[in-house]
């Protein structure tokens, strides 16, 4: 009754001070954010909703989650097992192979950053929700529950003192019927009755809200600490989303040496049988348009004994550029150079390119002012 009264305005109700009002809102706050950050970080991690769900059913079944092959380590079997039927041996299955490889590599970090990111991350989260603030929202449907009871208590010691003053009225003394007066003075005593009664009912209840409101204050003011926690959760999250992207940079670094050791071989290949096309990769266009200088036959290196004909030709700082076979290019993107011998590149820059017998198809020599060094191909666009 006292909550339809207020909803119609036609009660008053007991405001909560400024200070508990903003605990409630910081607290409210927090949760709907938290819930939304939990929900989006279960998609970034499993992007399948038919697979979130079925793991949602095992944990409230209190059963074990079964095992999920990931994406990567699926694409590996399937390049593996296609190897097999084409060939371990031929250059495609050996590329299958380490690709595959590779991919398997990266399914497994995959799933550890997954299992990192659920404990560290998401658990903490989820039990906030499911327990401190379970406990909040409880408590405060008590205080509420106890404000209610408060204000109806105000309303009927307000009637009670308002029918007291009526009934306590002074009497018409001229009236010929006595019978009046004694009436009147009975119901006045009646009513003082109900008015003591009305204010001991509200001393008390005033005593169990003052109560409930001082508990509910001191777990609002704990969502501080909760801050606090879900801020270390969150750095542990951010640690290991990082040590996944280095740890798949690094696997994709490494495959992409294994496979540039045979990227000429590919290419030379592809321009036997048939000629270079505008579709054709970066790498392999760039060999087939630049003029290409004497062949200079390249030593095998032997353990032990110093490859020197490649190293001289192929150290870009002791070697000058053909008479003719030089081409402008522009840079596409920035590039940070690995070591000395890599020329840096700076986005829309004009530099001198050319090819060296013997060097990966990948990279050419790149000239700016003084400054020579190897520059990937893919950064450039080649100018006629």
């Amino acid at each position: 009754l006292q909550f339809t009264e207020e909803k119609l305005g036609q009660a008053e109700k007991t405001e909560l001070d400024a200070h508990f009002e903003n605990l409630l809102a910081r607290a409210d706050c927090t949760k709907n954010w938290t819930e939304k950050i939990l929900r989006q970080t279960e998609v970034l991690l499993q992007p399948n909703p038919s697979a979130r769900v079925e793991e949602f059913l095992y944990e409230k079944l209190d059963r074990k989650v079964p095992s999920r092959v990931t994406n990567g380590e699926l694409l590996a079997q399937y390049m593996t097992e296609a190897a097999n039927d084409f060939g371990p041996g031929t250059p495609y299955g050996k590329t299958l192979i380490k690709v595959g490889e590779t991919q398997r590599r990266l399914g497994a970090a995959e799933r550890d950053f997954i299992h990192s990111a659920s404990i560290n991350f998401l658990t903490p989260l989820r039990n906030f929700l499911e327990g401190d603030w379970r406990t909040i929202s409880k408590e405060r449907r008590i205080l509420q529950n106890r404000r209610l009871d408060l204000d109806a208590c105000k309303a009927r010691l307000k009637k009670a003192k308002a029918a007291e003053a009526k009934a306590a009225a002074v009497p018409d003394f001229q009236e010929t019927r006595p019978r009046n007066y004694v009436l009147s003075a009975s119901a006045s005593a009646l009513w003082s009755d109900e008015v003591e009664k009305a204010e001991h009912e509200l001393r008390l209840t005033q005593t169990e809200f003052d109560r409930q409101a001082e508990v509910t204050r001191l777990l609002l003011e704990g969502i501080s600490s909760t801050h606090v926690n879900h801020l270390r959760c969150l750095h542990e999250f951010v640690e290991s989303q990082t040590n996944y992207y280095a740890q798949c940079y690094q696997y994709m670094l490494d495959l992409q040496k294994q496979l540039g050791r045979f990227s000429g071989t590919f290419v030379g290949n592809a321009e036997s049988t048939s000629p270079p096309s505008a579709a054709t990769s970066p790498p392999a266009v760039a060999a087939a348009t630049l003029p290409a200088v004497p062949t200079i036959p390249v030593v095998p290196t032997i353990v032990g004994v110093p490859n020197t004909v490649a190293e001289s030709v192929l150290n870009p700082n002791e070697v000058k550029p053909p008479v003719s076979g030089t081409r402008k290019a522009r840079v596409l993107y920035d590039y940070e150079a690995a070591d000395s011998t890599e020329l840096a590149l700076l986005a829309d820059e004009m530099i001198t390119v050319y090819s060296l017998p013997g060097m990966d198809p990948d990279w050419l020599i790149g000239e700016r002012g003084n400054q020579k060094g190897k520059v990937p191909v893919t950064y450039l666009e080649l100018l006629s």
